[in-house]
């Protein structure tokens, strides 16, 4: 018996990444359900893994797609539970499960900082789904508070160097962030040297030399070697750098600019400027002083994060996952 792990692309993936070492009552045993990209290759190796589709926010084609795929694969004889961090993804895999049986475990999104997303109010409406939220910022009846992937992080003066090498990564949505790269372009002394990570973005005119997608192996290694990453306000770009040891600026996507379905990295960026892990500024804020500010300081890991504990109802005998 094996526990599925169901995520979508971007920060659904890297949170539930994260997440895994400290979830305590799933099978020590894991599958993957994720879809196959390079982020998804390079951050779960040669883990046992099933390939889905992207589902891409409100894209109701994917959605019927995932929904035929999770019919034939998510059987009671097969899995001990289900555990999500969304997105859509979330939403037919635990909607079968929980059909079938089998206990389902759903972890909102970090990003989710005043409420829940679509997807999980979808899932409200599925009985017996047992949902976490991220966030100590908000109440709802039926959502446990376990801790959330920022969990031990902290932060401390950096090493004092000049700015040669900043990283930029507008996440992998089909969404672009030309802004986002003007905004950069603006504030960046001549000589610094860029590595851009720029997905769906439209680079006409620029003369910048960009890679659509990177590698999660790849992406953390620039990050290491930079002095300043600048992204947007995507979860997983910000908790990579963070575990890369930088203090990152966060430059929110907008929905009245069609960057993305909503404003939900406005909330993000703003939480952890007050948690004082990251820098919130929006485009035409972004000036070489912010750069250097953020090249003064960097993030540790403080201590052990504490275990994620996923409710029992007694159908197997709580473990804590494998490291």
């Amino acid at each position: 018996m094996r526990s599925l792990l169901v995520a979508g692309g971007g920060g659904h993936l890297e949170e539930l990444w994260l997440l895994r070492s400290r979830l305590v009552g799933i099978s020590s045993e894991v599958t993957w359900a994720t879809p196959d990209t390079p982020q998804s290759r390079s951050l779960l190796g040669h883990e046992d893994r099933i390939s889905v589709v992207d589902c891409q926010p409100r894209d109701v084609r994917a959605t019927l797609a995932t929904t035929r795929h999770a019919l034939k694969i998510v059987r009671p004889d097969r899995w001990d539970q289900v555990v999500s961090t969304g997105s859509l993804v979330a939403v037919p895999f635990l909607t079968v499960a929980r059909a079938r049986g089998i206990p389902c475990h759903y972890i909102e999104s970090a990003a989710r900082v005043v409420g829940p997303s679509l997807s999980a109010q979808i899932l409200e409406r599925v009985p017996g789904v047992h949902r976490y939220r991220q966030s100590p910022e908000w109440h709802r009846d039926g959502w446990s508070y376990r801790g959330s992937v920022f969990d031990g992080f902290e932060t401390t003066r950096a090493k004092s160097r000049p700015l040669r090498h900043v990283v930029v990564t507008v996440g992998t949505n089909r969404y672009g962030f030309r802004r986002l790269v003007d905004s950069v372009l603006r504030a960046l002394p001549s000589h610094v040297e860029v590595t851009w990570q720029t997905g769906a973005t439209d680079l006409s005119g620029l003369g910048i030399r960009a890679i659509p997608t990177l590698s999660a192996r790849a992406t953390f290694e620039a990050m290491q070697r930079a002095d300043v990453v600048v992204c947007h306000a995507g979860v997983g770009s910000a908790v990579t750098a963070m575990r890369a040891g930088k203090f990152p600026i966060l430059v929110p996507r907008r929905r009245a600019h069609g960057e993305h379905v909503d404003d939900h990295q406005e909330q993000i960026a703003a939480m952890l400027d007050r948690m004082g892990l990251a820098f919130w500024v929006e485009p035409d804020q972004l000036d070489t002083e912010v750069l250097v500010r953020a090249a003064q300081r960097a993030v540790i890991r403080s201590d052990e994060a504490p275990p994620f504990i996923l409710h029992d109802d007694g159908r197997h005998s709580p473990t804590p996952a494998l490291h």
